[in-house]
């Protein structure tokens, strides 16, 4: 049986409600380069592999990558977010205007946009180099302005945090956007989540989740920790995402888990990126959180089959 029939969808209705969709990703963007090559000595100058690059990529990560995701699956994607004034800044902008994506960049001239530049030999990652700066003050303040005007069209709202300083604000987003009644999904960073409370649901993988919870010796005790967690923060839910063990969806009444949905793992990069932008997205074409989480799962699934920051397409989702 096909994921659409278990899950008692009709595929042509579902793209339908997606298209309608309209998602508000806000969150730390980055540049992903990939320099591709071939290694078949080692320097004379030190014990290192020399890399001849014969091509490169260019791909939208973090949050962008979350609007990728949304828009590879039909539905309507806005990225607010802060960058620099600068060349990858500019690639970014062309790469996410070409899958669709309203893009709304506020440069700052006083910082880099970050970039990670991948170097990669017959499939192996050699070394990744990160080029960032924090945005300043002044900058975030009209980000934040920006975003009290246009949160009330749309239907959901995602905060992508991979520690930037993109989300300085995010307490006040969570604040404009549920007093305009949208959902507000967090994929979350770092070891306090205090900053995330009133939020609807947050996406963290089992490690963050450990990072902020502590270890647990069983189903039981993960169960108890993810729901005080809930509780404390005035959460709807928390999706902790498990790795090869898939997800679990934590909330007052219970847990609901999900195996992993993956035939293949290639690289996992990115694949929290397709879970919170297919929930989201989901969410926002009117389906129910479990039917949501399991379409992020098997979204999820197809990606990590994928060389680096990776989407699932409409096709692809539809065809499992």
């Amino acid at each position: 049986m096909s994921l659409m029939q278990t899950l008692g969808l009709k595929p042509a209705a579902l793209a339908s409600s997606l298209a309608k969709a309209k998602v508000l990703v806000v969150g730390d963007v980055m540049l992903d380069r990939y320099w591709f090559g071939d290694v078949s000595r080692i320097s004379p100058e030190a014990p290192v592999p020399v890399a001849k690059i014969g091509r490169s990529e260019e791909r939208a990560g973090g949050a962008a990558n979350v609007a990728r995701n949304i828009a590879g699956l039909g539905g309507k994607a806005t990225i607010l977010s802060v960058v620099g004034d600068d060349e990858a800044a500019d690639a970014l902008e062309r790469l996410l205007k070409a899958d669709g994506i309203v893009t709304s960049f506020k440069r700052d001239s006083n910082i880099a946009t970050t970039v990670k530049l991948r170097v990669v030999a017959r499939q192996q990652q050699l070394i990744r180099l990160d080029f960032e700066d924090a945005p300043s003050h002044e900058i975030l303040a009209g980000k934040l302005e920006e975003f009290a005007d246009i949160v009330a069209a749309h239907d959901v709202v995602i905060l992508s945090d991979y520690g930037k300083g993109g989300l300085t604000h995010v307490a006040e987003m969570i604040q404009l956007a549920r007093a305009a009644g949208k959902p507000v999904l967090i994929d979350p960073k770092g070891d306090d989540y205090s900053k995330y409370a009133g939020a609807t649901l947050l996406t963290p993988n089992r490690s963050e989740f450990r990072q902020v919870a502590g270890g647990w010796k069983d189903e039981a005790s993960l169960t108890a920790k993810a729901q005080a967690l809930c509780a404390e923060l005035n959460l709807d839910a928390l999706l902790v995402t498990r790795s090869e063990e898939g997800m679990t969806l934590f909330r007052a009444d219970g847990a609901l888990h999900q195996p992993t949905f993956a035939r293949e793992v290639y690289d996992v990069s990115g694949a929290g990126d397709t879970v919170i932008g297919t929930l989201g997205l989901a969410l926002a074409a009117g389906q129910p959180l479990p039917v949501a989480m399991n379409l992020a799962n098997a979204a999820a699934g197809v990606v990590v089959g994928k060389l680096g920051t990776a989407v699932c397409s409409q096709q692809e989702l539809f065809a499992l």
